[in-house]
């Protein structure tokens, strides 16, 4: 052992002082070796930076992996039982939507059916309610009105800060505040698209609610980016109760029912709360739990659009290692003189073979650090840049995985590119000293 480590220290030394005696030669096989090196690392890196990209996209929309989801009808005491069993918890959060319009009373909104607001022309298509009778369609509360200045959106209420499961990225202003007494005036946080249709239209500040007997004048406290395609707004469930009775949102044609948000370690709220609902006459099969499994889904198909990629930065690696070969060989066989008065002097074959290797081995580890530094560089220059475009990239760090993939794909070219002529090198004979 103490043999091997002093070989390896030898040949470590010695293949340090080639590189710094050939500098030129060693900046040519760099340049070679660089381009492979740096695409295997930003491969790497876009996969992982993608993969979490995709992930916070759809973890707006449906919940981080992991969480529970239960879906309950709105008939019965579902609606009742659930809010008031959810009040105060920090570690469940139910959410229920119906219909809004803000702006003039009594108007047709700019976008009826809450479709996005450069979309006219209406948007989903009529209303539809469903029972075990089948399905039909609901009366049209807009029908006939005079064209406004309203927009109409979804009113999503909340029983707690959803954010835990639905990381939304606020952008203007603040999120709902759950703590103290509700307000008369609901405080709504729009989301972009509905941001955007009160930007464009100043439209008064009174919401029709879907059910509600009266009209509040709603406040807006902030805006979220939720991955959403259409307008929407988020408010307390208590401030909403105080303008819409709960007997509404029970109304299986005002909304959809309840949609609890569950943490995966809550385990006793999932229980507690289906015991309840089936002691109060829900049936059991008609409340549904689901697990959020997003990674698991698209684990398949992230994985072969990483090989793909990485297959084509595997291709331009092999370029950089001809180019490491090819320097190696000219410089061994510039340097069979030294190889065989090392032989003539007692130096082993596999030391020789390891100066060699460990001239391109410091090389390939040189070449990847630089590739490195420039990917980091590079990523932190495209934060700064095109952060405002594109928030997945605010304050991203730069994945290890990639750090690694640059350091093993440094080495291998290493290898690859000087395991020919480190052979050659340790097969010289000892005759060949005679030519000096």
């Amino acid at each position: 052992m103490i043999g091997l480590s002093g070989r390896l220290r030898s040949s470590l030394i010695i293949g340090g002082q080639g590189i710094r005696a050939r500098k030129l030669r060693t900046f040519l096989s760099m340049i070679s070796l660089f381009m492979g090196v740096l695409a295997v690392v930003a491969v790497q890196a876009g996969s992982v930076l993608a993969n979490r990209a995709l992930l916070e996209d759809v973890e707006l929309q449906l919940g981080k992996d992991g969480t529970r989801q239960m879906y309950l009808s709105p008939e019965g005491e579902s609606v009742p039982l659930t809010l008031d069993y959810l009040k105060d918890r920090t570690d469940a959060v139910a959410m229920t939507s119906t219909t809004a319009i803000i702006g003039e009373p009594g108007v047709k909104p700019l976008n009826e059916g809450g479709g996005p607001i450069d979309e006219p022309g209406g948007y989903g298509g009529p209303g539809m309610t469903c029972d075990e009778s089948g399905c039909r369609p609901v009366a049209n509360p807009n029908e006939g009105a005079p064209p406004g200045q309203a927009v109409q959106l979804t009113l999503v209420a909340l029983t707690g800060d959803i954010r835990q499961f639905r990381p939304f990225r606020t952008t203007w202003g603040n999120w709902l505040d759950f703590e103290g007494a509700p307000s008369l005036a609901p405080k709504l946080v729009l989301n972009e698209q509905a941001a955007k249709a009160f930007t464009r239209y100043h439209v008064p500040a009174e919401m029709r609610v879907q059910g509600a007997p009266t009209n509040p004048t709603p406040q807006f406290t902030g805006v979220v980016d939720d991955g959403g395609y259409a307008p929407a707004a988020y408010v307390r469930v208590d401030e909403l109760l105080n303008w819409l009775p709960t007997t509404s949102m029970s109304d299986p044609n005002a909304g959809p029912g309840l949609q609890v948000m569950i943490d995966p370690t809550a385990t006793e709220v999932e229980h507690v709360l289906k015991a309840r609902l089936v002691a109060a006459g829900i049936p059991e099969d008609q409340i549904s739990v689901t697990t959020v499994e997003t990674l698991e889904r698209m684990s398949t198909e992230l994985a072969l659009m990483r090989w793909i990629f990485l297959g084509m930065a595997a291709l331009v690696l092999l370029i950089g290692v001809a180019g490491i070969l090819n320097v190696g060989l000219a410089t061994v066989g510039e340097r069979v003189e030294e190889f065989a008065l090392r032989r003539a002097v007692g130096t082993p074959r596999l030391l020789l073979a390891g100066i060699v290797l460990a001239e391109t081995l410091l090389t390939g580890l040189l070449t990847a650090a630089l590739a490195i530094g420039t990917a980091v560089v590079g990523l932190q220059a495209a934060g700064t840049l095109f952060s405002s475009r594109f928030p997945s990239l605010e304050n991203m760090q730069f994945p290890w995985q990639a750090g690694v993939a640059g350091v093993v794909a440094g080495l291998v070219a290493g290898i690859l590119g000087g395991l020919i002529p480190a052979l050659r090198a340790a097969r010289i004979p000892i005759a060949t000293v005679m030519r000096a």
